[in-house]
């Protein structure tokens, strides 16, 4: 069971799991979201509404954040009427957005000056694992912070992996986030070119798959690329925006990002030519605007 009373601002294809599991774990749960229909989904399994972020900041000893953007999420904790000013000192503030670098520094250090503990916690897997309490927590923080949100994270997780302390857990979402996507945009584009070639995409997809260019990205969404399903488990858009995050950093590290520039604006192309709410890996679809040729399965039908 979990003792602390819990807020979760952010009821989308992460969020939704999250409350879902929290309430089967006995948690007394309040939330927040810009959307009703999914405020009204969490109510009825016994969440509470809180009409604003500083209204459940009060109220809480756990506030997780789970939105889109470093941006909102700081216009939501820092900004004015904020969640941060509201909270009680010895609470903590969980960010399970897929933030920036900076951002974290950003909402550590703010988090100190205010007496509040920052626990930083990146989820990877996909809303289906979330509805089914089998996401990855990577945490950033201390031990005994760790502890202490534990029962929290047994209700929706099937691994907590300590990555080290606070700004570490970023860290190694953004590189294994871009490593992920960059192999997305390298078989998109791989397929593109073996489509407009005449290539039995059959034998692709199957060759690919049995040698070196076989990857856990590859086994999730290559043969539902060419089977044209792009449902958004990981949209198109928040692919772009975490390569994005992922490419700023680089630079402020003094390295340079050669791969990360052009994997950004491959998505960002995507995303301009109108699938940024599709799946990741409608990134396909502009190569095959600029070929002219459907990347399928002969089965298929094109969509």
């Amino acid at each position: 069971m979990i003792s602390e009373t819990i807020g979760l601002i952010g009821l989308g294809g992460m969020g939704q799991g999250l409350a879902k599991n929290l309430l089967l774990n006995g948690a007394r749960l309040l939330v927040s979201d810009l959307d009703p229909a999914k405020v009204a989904i969490a109510v009825e399994r016994g969440a509470v509404e809180c009409a604003n972020a500083a209204e459940m900041a009060a109220q809480v000893d756990v506030l997780a954040i789970c939105v889109t953007t470093a941006e909102a999420e700081q216009s939501i904790v820092l900004g004015k009427g904020g969640a941060l000013a509201a909270m009680r000192p010895g609470s903590v503030l969980l960010d399970h957005t897929t933030v920036s670098a900076e951002h974290v520094d950003i909402m550590r250090a703010a988090c100190e000056e205010a007496g509040i503990d920052y626990a930083e916690a990146p989820m990877t897997r996909t809303p289906a694992h979330a509805d089914r309490g089998e996401v990855n927590v990577l945490f950033g923080g201390s031990e005994t912070l760790l502890e202490r949100l534990r029962p929290v994270f047994d209700a929706y997780a099937e691994n907590i992996f300590h990555v080290g302390p606070a700004g570490h857990a970023i860290r190694l979402k953004l590189i294994h986030n871009f490593i992920s996507f960059a192999n997305v945009a390298a078989f998109c584009e791989g397929f593109a070119l073996a489509a407009k070639e005449g290539l039995d995409m059959t034998k692709v997809i199957g060759i690919i798959s049995a040698a070196g260019g076989k990857s856990g990205m590859m086994d999730l969404y290559g043969e539902l690329t060419l089977r044209r399903d792009f449902t958004p488990h990981m949209s198109l858009a928040n692919a772009q925006k975490d390569v994005r995050y992922y490419a700023e950093w680089l630079e402020r590290a003094g390295l340079p990002g050669f791969m990360a520039q052009s994997v950004h604006q491959t998505y960002a192309l995507a995303s301009i030519l109108g699938h940024g709410e599709e799946g990741c890996t409608a990134v396909i679809k502009a190569y095959e605007d600029l070929s002219g040729v459907i990347a399928q399965l002969p089965d298929t039908e094109s969509a």
